[in-house]
């Protein structure tokens, strides 16, 4: 299906083509270009001028480009703009504007992404959904999820992150949603803030690209649940509260969690309601009260998005539990594997850890008799100067307090191991690489094994080390 012919581009750019094109998608990388695509040649770390021959050779449609790369023929399809970021922003200002979908904004410090998905998953029941497929939230990702929209979209749900502040509240503006939600506020990016009520306020900020009438949905259960109130009666034409605290409009009020899921009773407008989280974790049954609240502000059918949040289940990275098996002759000889280690901050990682510690192991079935609960836990980047301390922290969490063994990689996590007494004290290694190395011939059948860390810790290399002790499947797969 065409996404932008060669006229519809240069209207929503200003800029010149060079001949004429139909485009199929939108890329910024020749890695994963496909055939038909629109290639933007953005400036990051490397100049994409430099890759557009190679877009073409490829089978990209045309470029948006701001001149004519070397190596490029005079008659190769072009669009010439200014400036290829302005250019995509504009794309995408073009793209939001030519559908008639309903548009949910979500940002926070923690389960953004996760949260999106959970809106994919449940918003996909009633209509076609647009999202981005990975963690595109950022001053390029936004608008690039924005340009790759089909007019035909329904729902579309564009999520929205920050590193520094004054940068939410422009790609809120781009969005233009109708619903706007806050997940969390917790210590992330630190280094960037004052306080925790500073990032409140930048995450308040989405509220500003509110469509007229639209509904500010936030978190009832924070300590700056008020900045993000203030923030919602300013800016939306409705202020919808979520969260397990007496007065919250969307209430949790009963939660049962298990190995495999929750099970969670929420009430809204005098209304009970009933539903299940496909993974274990307080925080994602929380985050499904604010995905009901987002289709109880559309209006949307809520047997049917009360059935589809059951469907829904974490991806890779994410909080997935993996079931490995560690013997092919014997199906039962198992450990489990919580793949949360996408992302990393201090909200998070006692998120995780919580659902870890309640864990169920199993006995008598490898080297060691006793099943283990066992973390492997890298850096959380980006808290600044109050960096150890949030680490050396960790050690005191109750769900900290609870496991067999912490395993630590990174200069920051030297701080957590040297804060765990002598009984939890696993291996303390520098990078990931050196852990992958070491760590599996320490586990065993029965165990249950967290690994999370910021993402520039790669500790996806330790999570393909465990998978790699055998065969592995997420565990959900292998239920009846």
């Amino acid at each position: 299906m065409t996404l932008w012919t060669s006229a519809e581009a240069a209207e929503a750019t200003g800029g010149q083509v060079t001949t004429d094109w139909t485009a199929t998608g939108v890329s910024i990388d020749t890695r994963t270009l496909q055939p038909g695509d629109l290639f933007i040649a953005l400036k990051a770390a490397r100049d994409g001028h430099d890759f557009v021959a190679q877009a073409l050779d490829k089978g990209a449609a045309a470029a948006l480009v701001s001149r004519v790369p070397e190596g490029v023929a005079d008659d190769a399809p072009l669009l010439i703009v200014d400036d290829v970021q302005t250019g995509l922003e504009a794309l995408g200002r073009a793209g939001r504007a030519r559908t008639e979908a309903r548009v949910v904004g979500v940002t926070g410090s923690v389960g953004k992404t996760s949260t999106k998905e959970m809106l994919r998953t449940v918003l996909g029941a009633h209509g076609r959904v647009h999202a981005a497929e990975a963690s595109y939230n950022n001053h390029w990702g936004v608008p690039l999820t924005l340009a790759r929209m089909p007019k035909d979209t329904e729902f579309a749900v564009i999520e929205i992150g920050m590193n520094h502040p004054g940068e939410i509240a422009p790609l809120s503006r781009l969005a233009r949603p109708h619903v706007a939600m806050v997940t969390i506020v917790a210590p992330a990016h630190l280094e960037a803030f004052e306080s925790i009520d500073g990032i409140a306020h930048e995450k308040a900020s989405i509220y500003e690209g509110l469509e007229p009438g639209g509904v500010a949905i936030w978190n009832g259960d924070l300590p700056t649940s008020g900045i993000l109130s203030e923030w919602a009666k300013r800016c939306g034409g409705v202020s919808v509260s979520f969260g397990e605290s007496q007065g919250c409009d969307m209430q949790v009020t009963d939660l049962r969690v298990s190995d495999t899921g929750s099970v969670v009773q929420a009430r809204t407008n005098g209304a009970e309601l009933l539903y299940k989280i496909d993974a274990p974790g307080r925080h994602f049954a929380v985050n499904g009260a604010a995905v009901l609240a987002v289709c109880e502000a559309l209006g949307l059918d809520r047997a049917l998005s009360l059935a589809a949040i059951g469907r829904w289940q974490p991806g890779a990275g994410r909080g997935q539990t993996v079931t490995v098996a560690l013997d092919p002759a014997d199906r039962n000889t198992t450990l489990s594997l919580i793949d949360d280690a996408y992302n990393a901050n201090p909200a998070s990682v006692g998120a995780s850890l919580a659902v870890l510690a309640s864990a169920p192991v199993q006995h008598d079935i490898g080297r060691v008799s006793r099943g283990r609960r066992i973390a492997v836990l890298g850096d959380m980047k980006e808290l600044g100067p109050t960096g150890p301390d949030l680490h050396a922290g960790l050690a005191q969490l109750p769900a900290t307090q609870d496991l067999d063994r912490v395993h630590c990689v990174g200069p920051l996590m030297r701080h957590l191991y040297d804060a765990l007494p002598d009984r939890q004290r696993g291996l303390w290694r520098e990078t990931s690489a050196e852990m992958a190395a070491d760590l599996p011939r320490l586990l065993d059948a029965g165990d249950v094994i967290l690994v999370k860390g910021s993402l520039s810790m790669a500790l996806a290399r330790v999570v393909d080390a465990i998978r790699d002790m055998g065969e592995s499947e997420p565990r959900s797969e292998g239920r009846g």
